[in-house]
């Protein structure tokens, strides 16, 4: 590991200078000509002086060698990064002014376009709506796949390193999940196996096989249940401590599985799919002799439901989001199995996460904007849209801390955002 570090810190200082901001030019980071004559008008003299002083920290920062490792045999290339203090005092200042930022707590926030902290290149990235191909795991690690290889940054050291390349027979990768633990992730195939492995010993611990005939696009964990969705329409849950790993099927989607989450309390699993439906099972209803039955069949959207959200405020409230022909948020009561509210965003709902610190909801979308939306929950007043992608958002992961969110795109970037803050 350390001779890769060693040789991606070499290559990368042959090629920092080419790369560093390879697709976009300094007016992506604020700070044209255009930018400058606008923030003017806005601003008073003390804006002046912060921002003057903003920028000197930002050169600072870009010399920090901790802000520019992502990839080993991967890459990718870091193009642009901002310290997060730095952004949050900006747009503290100008909350406080109303002049656009969203970070004042007193009153509803702004709308504003932002861009994102931070942007590396993510090539052979599988540009595919029903696949789930980025996850950030409790030890602060952040797995992505790409192509036939499954890569690990560590978000606190930047160290970086390739977990496995699979075979063009098994390949690609379709889906990754880390475990509660942190150390464990699974890795679903084409070729319908699941991979386990330890990523503190680089070393893989089984392959489950024998339950899906198509590939697994979808997983979850429920402690040492991990449940696997795929395009066979099967749900099952395995148990990864037993041989004979199947332990429980559900049977209710027709088409591929794309969206699995199981509730903090390992109660209930929603299961979304490109049948349009989204199911919720309760683990009290499970039967390991035949398939199960579904606690609630909810056919509102118009479209196959990938996107899902259990809410860490309110145990029995999840989120759904539907395709580009449904393009609506929907919240569910999973008791009574209401629909409580839809929101038509106007355009293909990717991924949901929810603020752990404040009653806020982030989605990701497709066309037109392919933007990042903070709404606020319940009133889904629209706070800010985080824009730069250039294709549909297809991925969103959430770090552990709950303030700092990855997203990924089908125009191969991966992009980290501060929306989300410890209150």
């Amino acid at each position: 590991m350390a001779a890769n570090i060693g040789l991606l810190s070499h290559s990368f200082s042959e090629r920092s200078k080419e790369r560093l901001l390879s697709r976009k030019d300094c007016s992506e980071l604020g700070l044209g000509q255009s930018d400058h004559g606008s923030i003017r008008e806005k601003l008073t003299n003390l804006w002046t002086n912060v921002r003057d002083a903003s920028i000197k920290a930002y050169e600072m920062g870009r010399s920090d060698p901790r802000k520019v490792i992502f990839a080993a045999k991967m890459g990718l290339s870091p193009r642009a990064c901002i310290d997060s203090h730095l952004l949050q005092r900006t747009q503290l200042y100008e909350s406080v002014l109303n002049l656009g930022y969203p970070h004042c707590r007193c009153g509803l926030r702004i709308q504003h376009r932002y861009t994102s902290e931070r942007t590396l290149d993510a090539p052979d990235l599988v540009d595919d709506y029903y696949l789930n191909l980025l996850d950030w795991g409790s030890s602060n690690v952040l797995a992505i796949a790409l192509g036939n290889t499954v890569y690990l940054w560590d978000a606190t050291d930047g160290a970086t390193s390739e977990l496995v390349t699979i075979e063009d027979e098994n390949g690609p990768v379709t889906s990754v999940k880390w475990a509660p633990d942190g150390r464990h992730i699974a890795v679903g195939l084409n070729s319908s196996e699941v991979q386990l492995w330890d990523s503190t010993a680089n070393r893989q611990l089984r392959t489950l096989k024998g339950g899906h005939q198509s590939r697994v696009g979808s997983l979850d964990w429920n402690n040492h249940i991990l449940t696997t969705g795929g395009m066979d329409g099967q749900i099952i849950n395995n148990d990864v401590r037993v041989r004979a790993h199947i332990v429980e099927t559900y049977r209710g989607h027709h088409q591929e599985v794309c969206g699995l989450k199981w509730s903090a309390s390992g109660q209930q699993l929603a299961s979304g799919g490109n049948d349009n439906l989204l199911h919720i099972w309760d683990r009290s209803t499970v039967s390991s002799n035949s398939a199960t039955q579904w606690l609630h069949r909810l056919e509102d959207h118009t479209a196959a439901v990938k996107a899902l959200a259990w809410c860490p405020f309110q145990g029995n409230l999840l989120a759904s989001g539907g395709g580009g022909s449904d393009r609506c948020i929907k919240f569910w009561n999973t008791h009574t199995g209401a629909c409580l509210n839809s929101v038509d965003t106007g355009s293909q709902v990717c991924s949901l996460l929810w603020n752990k610190n404040e009653r806020e909801l982030l989605s990701s979308h497709g066309f037109t904007q392919n933007q990042l939306t903070l709404w606020k929950y319940p009133s889904m007043v629209k706070l800010a849209e985080l824009t730069g992608h250039t294709s549909r958002v297809l991925f969103m992961a959430q770090s552990p801390d709950g303030c700092t969110v990855a997203s990924a795109a089908g125009d191969e970037t991966l992009r980290f955002w501060n929306v989300f803050w410890d209150s």
